[in-house]
């Protein structure tokens, strides 16, 4: 007898087994299918994405819209803010500490024999801002002025 392989053929295909010799080849899953994620609305509009559509003979909707790519509205709008600034002549400066007020403040200082830093110490602000009043720059503040009063013993507010 001559063997021409060492497999043995079975005449029915159920009994064909699988390679680990257990059962019938089955599967027993569904399969998945793994896709892209949809375009987004800035790739729709890409250049080649519309091409790609022309191609292949979707729908493409072309608007055309008001004033792109211009500055026309910008500059009209420009032109009446422009106007209105011109015909606006509010002033908008802060008030200042009046000459009254910075007179006073350094009289009483130099009569209790203080420096602006030791005055500044007693009403524990910052020697800026005692400079700031007696120079006129600072923006009155009626805590402050309060404080100033207390501590040099004079009436400040009341010259007004």
């Amino acid at each position: 007898m001559i063997r021409s392989g060492s497999r043995r053929k079975t005449k029915n295909p159920k009994q064909q087994r699988n390679m680990s010799g257990v059962g019938p080849i089955s599967q027993d899953w569904e399969p998945v299918v793994i896709r892209k994620k949809p375009p987004t609305a800035a790739a729709k509009k890409d250049e080649k994405a519309v091409n790609a559509a022309r191609r292949s003979g979707a729908e493409i909707d072309t608007v055309k819209k008001y004033n792109a790519g211009t500055n026309k509205a910008a500059a009209s709008s420009t032109s009446l803010n422009t106007k209105r600034l011109d015909e606006d002549t509010e002033n908008l400066a802060h008030d200042r500490v009046p000459t009254e007020l910075k007179k006073a403040i350094m009289q009483a200082r130099m009569d209790k024999k203080l420096t602006q830093a030791q005055l500044a110490q007693l009403i524990n602000e910052k020697p800026q801002v005692i400079q700031e009043y007696e120079s006129g720059k600072a923006i009155p503040n009626q805590q402050i002025i309060g404080k100033l009063e207390r501590a040099l013993g004079a009436k400040l507010r009341g010259k007004k």
